[in-house]
């Protein structure tokens, strides 16, 4: 029997984003049907809202929510359990298999799909490799974020770059993805931890996740910031003075930060150690190109640039752990959702992401 829903649409037309009923089909052998609580409101979807596309699509990959239906093939969940709705598969052994599309009918006759989930709907239906099963106490409006904004920023920390205690990081850009990042480097002991950014007020927002100075980008050069507090006393094979972080990690993705984050990084010293790292972690909005000065550095300092997409993450392996920190305090989610929608106000919210007036992270609440 259909289960009825309460989605949110992009049309393919130019046109605002449309919260239609609906009844979504019953599940096959691998998917699964979850009434949600809540879902993140990630930024990387007004980018999808301003791409060209063909045809109408559904939106959203983080959510909370309990099972309601399952497939005949699903094993990893069943009716009644608490769940985490994610972008990323959950597990190595999932992550390889093909899925059946997901295709939704608006009631214009019209038909939406997605790439793999959708969660900016009070009812969604996914492949099981995206659910993953959660303590039946875990909360269910902030823990939302997890899924994409923790998983993203913490990820690329704790699993792409593998940061140790004592090393140093910047982060740039510090909504909900360079705050999650924040926190992965405190956890780890990272020090110092250098954060980024246009807004002032956004900098000491950063240092109650852990950021231990803030940048302001807006008020001088910041990479002349960053590599004033960075000095080592120390001097390359090449006579160049040792100063700037060992890991950079860009959560913005923007043709100035992409650059910014190589240069942030220290060099290598010859015969002793490489230089520091440069991650992509923001879905790049422009093509971007690098001086013939950088080049030659990136060669002779052995600095390193490479990308993390979801933060190199094993959802059945990572969420526990991001679950552990939020109940120890160091994952604060309460201060960082900052915004809370309901699914009729889903315009506004996206209006006011697009405006940089979201601090944190903002989630759509489905107990309206």
């Amino acid at each position: 029997m259909p289960t009825p829903a309460r989605v949110v649409f992009l049309p393919e037309a130019d046109e605002p984003l449309a919260v239609e009923h609906v009844n979504l089909p019953d599940p096959s052998d691998f998917q699964v049907v979850v009434r949600q609580y809540a879902s993140g409101i990630c930024h990387s979807q007004l980018h999808q809202m301003h791409n060209p596309r063909n045809g109408d699509q559904i939106l959203g990959h983080e959510a909370t929510g309990e099972v309601i239906k399952v497939g005949a093939q699903v094993t990893n969940v069943a009716v009644g359990d608490m769940v985490f709705v994610t972008w990323v598969p959950r597990n190595a052994e999932t992550a390889t298999r093909e899925v059946d599309p997901i295709v939704v009918e608006r009631p214009n006759g019209r038909t939406a799909t997605t790439r793999n989930v959708f969660t900016w709907a009070d009812t969604t239906i996914a492949d099981e490799k995206y659910i993953v099963k959660v303590p039946q106490d875990t909360r269910r409006d902030v823990t939302s974020i997890i899924g994409c904004a923790v998983l993203t920023g913490s990820g690329a920390v704790y699993n792409t770059a593998a940061v140790r205690a004592g090393q140093s990081v910047a982060v740039f850009g510090v909504g909900g993805v360079g705050l999650s990042a924040v926190v992965a480097a405190s956890v780890v002991g990272a020090d110092p931890i250098i954060a980024v950014d246009l807004d002032e007020e956004k900098l000491e927002f950063a240092k109650r996740f852990g950021a231990t100075v803030g940048v302001n980008a807006s008020s001088g050069d910041a990479i002349e910031q960053i590599h004033a507090l960075t000095q080592s006393g120390l001097v390359t094979s090449f006579g160049e003075a040792v100063s700037g972080v060992d890991f950079a990690f860009d959560c913005i993705g923007r043709e100035i930060t992409m650059n910014q984050i190589l240069q942030a990084v220290r060099p290598g010293v010859l015969g002793a150690e490489t230089g520091g790292t440069a991650v992509l972690v923001g879905v790049p909005q422009s093509g971007v190109s690098f001086s013939e000065t950088d080049m030659r550095g990136m060669l002779i300092n052995e600095k390193k640039y490479i990308g993390s997409i979801g933060g190199s993450c094993r959802p059945d392996r990572d969420f526990p752990m991001f679950l552990a920190w939020a109940e120890d305090g160091a994952l604060d989610l309460d201060a960082m959702v900052t915004e809370r929608f309901t699914i009729g106000q889903i315009n506004e919210a996206t209006t006011a992401l697009e405006h940089g007036e979201i601090f944190g992270r903002a989630i759509m609440d489905f107990n309206d």
